[in-house]
């Protein structure tokens, strides 16, 4: 099943810029979520987002001198499914003096609400807290303004050595790259982990989680390799977790005889077949578990196992805990 949120409106996102926007904060997380849009085309749904580009500036330069034009005037408010993306810029970036700016801050201060999505790549996250935006978040931004961000947000829990950092409905990255990073987190989160995987192989980029995650999430392991054939048995896995697979069926999918493909997913996975798609439909039964009040038979059903008991087999093999113990510490439905 596809792990999305419930499919609602497109959603508008607003890119804020300011003069000597840094190129690649804007471009590479405005490219993922073009890319959404593609498969949402090419899976005959209605676009995910609506991309629009605002400032108090008429006309913006570019950290590489590409002057960009046609950009909206800031507008009279925000939607309120809007996600408003602040992008780091070069030459004092934390210097917000200058009258544009003020007025992009007074914007933000009369417009920005906390039910809004914000989202500040590399020292996008200034400017926020310069507004006084990030209250007591959890923060991050890049390496060289961690200083200047603790100065203008001195509530805020500023956090180093993350590529992105999440609270609520505030994230902020590290910067540059990793706002391409951030970019697919959010896809995953809005569009569904296979759109979010699709996305990262068009862009010939890894999938990452936050550097403050333990460990990888189970959607997201193994799909750090570059050979076409396994990744497209992984997104039939990902996109149907509950099909009942076979190997010759995923090796049609592969274009591979069934030796050949399992030779191959060990190799570039470091995974067994079976074990990658037990991790997928745990993965889906966890989320079940604590997301449903659907009972153990119900869950195991709808995630690609047999029975209850099967499920809780596989589940010994992966989780430390017990399906009903992880319901619980998950705060959600009773058993």
């Amino acid at each position: 099943m596809e792990q999305a949120t419930t499919r609602g409106a497109t959603i508008p996102v607003y890119f804020l810029l300011r003069e000597s926007a840094l190129t690649l904060d804007l471009i590479g997380p405005a490219e993922v979520l073009r890319y959404a849009n593609r498969f949402a085309e090419k899976s005959g749904c209605p676009p995910y987002f609506d991309l629009r580009f605002i400032s108090a500036h008429r006309e913006v330069a570019t950290s590489v001198g590409l002057t960009l034009t046609g950009i909206e005037a800031l507008p009279d408010g925000l939607p309120e499914n809007a996600m408003l993306v602040l992008s780091g810029c070069i030459d004092k970036d934390d210097d917000f003096s200058n009258p544009a700016d003020q007025a992009a801050v007074r914007w933000l201060q009369q417009h920005y609400r906390p039910h809004h999505r914000l989202v500040c790549i590399c020292t996008g996250a200034l400017l926020a807290a310069y507004a006084g935006l990030l209250g007591k978040r959890k923060c991050t931004t890049h390496h060289s303004h961690i200083n200047e961000l603790r100065g203008f947000a001195p509530q805020a829990d500023v956090l180093e050595n993350r590529i992105f950092v999440e609270d609520g409905a505030i994230c902020t990255s590290a910067g540059v790259t990793t706002g391409i990073d951030l970019a697919l987190h959010l896809v995953a989160q809005i569009a569904g982990h296979a759109c979010s995987a699709s996305v990262a192989r068009s862009l010939v980029v890894y999938l990452r989680r936050t550097g403050s995650d333990p460990q990888l999430s189970p959607w997201l392991t193994a799909r750090n390799h570059l050979h076409p054939a396994v990744h497209r048995v992984q997104n039939a896995v990902i996109k149907d977790p509950a099909q009942d697979w076979s190997v010759a069926q995923l090796a049609d999918i592969a274009c591979t005889s069934e030796r050949h493909l399992t030779r191959l997913f060990r190799e570039h996975t470091g995974d067994s077949l079976i074990d990658y798609i037990h991790r997928i439909r745990i993965a889906l039964a966890r989320d079940l578990l604590a997301q449903s009040p659907l009972d153990i038979e119900r869950v195991a059903e709808k995630s690609g196992f047999h029975s209850g008991r099967q499920l809780r087999r596989v589940w010994k093999k992966f989780e430390a805990n017990s399906p009903s113990a992880h319901r619980e510490s998950a705060g959600a439905f009773a058993s």
